[in-house]
């Protein structure tokens, strides 16, 4: 077994990995590097911590006092520069060597910016770290004007946020149904549809051009040729840009990802990857598109402690998300585009309503609105391939639990 791991990154995948190592009973050293002053926790950016309701303690993805009971050396405010696997090291900015027989890569990703003239404007936001969020919380006074650039989860989030705060906010996305790939048509027009209602203009289009204003704000150039309007701010959200560079330089194999296996091993064998970055080939030597949600991440630390302590992984399971916006929660599981049949369980404008996907008899995706209870018990339905009857499914007084049993 390996005697020292390093982790290059904080985020949820970084922690987990490490979180998993000693669950499962590594004894060696375990090292995990951090850019911040601790590892924080990234949905909460474009709600609670974005509208003050949470401090960045609050956020943290464990108390301080996890590092010392879990024996994991936070070396924090610190950056890695080069990856130096043959020699078993890494070295910091500072010129730090860091001893490191295995490495894991939890670099994360930097928010994407798309080639629109003035997307470096001062007025310009994105949101992928707490300085962005302070950052564009002290643009959204009550009265401000945000243009909000992408309607996925960050973009759908933060105007949610926003909007709460009393600013005038306008969502542009050239989807006409945002998120209809994993919610299903129907479903993501209904959450596409709570922007509206809570006073948020939304129009199906890019921008064209942004131009810096200065005092008056910046002014926007839609690609639909209506007027240019002045804004006070933008935020883009657009998607991510995977943190490749270390791994390229150390001449490990990248391809918009770092590349690795489904034990989460690079073209190193002593340097693994998790998280954002992270690009899985299958066995049939295909890239699959990289996994940007939360649990995947989670899921990339558990198989990759699995790889180095040399224990079987976990078992898989159906893809999971959640977002929250104007109140509502919802929560998404498998891939509905894949489904040949949706049924709804109870009505569009319930408390609480659930969507099923099912192909050839199966279930093969869900997603709820306030009602985790059914996303649950669709995963279980997904992983464990039970057949199930669309009428029972549509039958809200069936208990979802009770079709587990077949």
């Amino acid at each position: 077994m390996n005697d020292t791991v390093v982790i290059v990154g904080g985020g949820i995948a970084g922690v987990s990995t490490a979180a998993a190592l000693r669950a499962k009973g590594f004894d060696g050293d375990v090292t995990l590097v951090d850019a911040g002053e601790f590892p924080y926790d990234r949905p909460p950016l474009s709600k609670d911590f974005l509208a003050g309701d949470k401090s960045l303690q609050q956020i943290a993805l464990q108390p301080p006092s996890w590092y010392d009971d879990q024996r994991v050396r936070l070396v924090n405010r610190a950056t890695v520069t080069a990856l130096r696997p043959t020699e078993g090291k890494l070295e910091l900015a500072d010129g730090t060597l860091l001893p490191a027989d295995r490495v894991v890569l939890a670099t994360g990703a930097s928010a994407a910016r798309p080639p629109i003239p003035g997307i470096h404007s001062p007025r310009v936001h994105v949101l992928r770290a707490a300085e962005d969020a302070d950052r564009l919380r002290a643009a959204l006074q009550p009265g401000a004007r945000l243009l909000v650039v992408g309607a996925g989860l960050i973009g759908a989030e933060a105007a949610s946020t926003a909007v709460r705060l009393g600013c005038d906010v306008t969502l542009v996305d050239p989807a006409a149904v945002p998120l209809s790939a994993v919610l299903g048509n129907e479903l993501a027009q209904w959450t596409h549809g709570l922007h509206a209602r809570h006073g948020i203009t939304t129009v199906q289009t890019v921008v064209q051009s942004l131009t810096d204003r200065g005092p008056a704000g910046i002014e926007v150039q839609l690609a639909d040729q209506s007027p240019a309007r002045t804004y006070d701010a933008v935020l883009v959200g657009v998607g991510m840009v995977p943190h490749t560079d270390l791994a390229q330089q150390a001449g490990i194999t990248v391809d918009r990802g770092v590349v690795v296996d489904a034990s989460q091993v690079t073209s190193n064998p002593a340097v693994l990857a998790v998280g954002d970055p992270a690009r899985t080939r299958d066995a049939g030597g295909l890239l699959l598109p990289r996994a940007e949600h939360w649990e995947a991440a989670q899921h990339d630390g558990a198989r990759a402690a699995a790889t180095i302590l040399g224990t079987p992984a976990p078992a898989a399971t159906a893809s999971w998300f959640w977002t929250d916006r104007h109140g509502r929660h919802i929560e998404g599981v498998g891939h509905m585009a894949s489904a040949e049949l949706t049924v709804v369980r109870g009505w569009f404008e319930d408390p609480s309503f659930a969507v099923f996907g099912l192909r050839d008899g199966l279930v093969v995706a869900a997603a709820a609105v306030d009602d985790s209870g059914a996303v649950r018990a669709a995963r279980r339905l997904i992983d464990r391939r039970i057949a199930v009857e669309p009428g029972r499914l549509a039958d809200a007084s069936v208990n979802l639990r009770a079709l587990l049993r077949g």
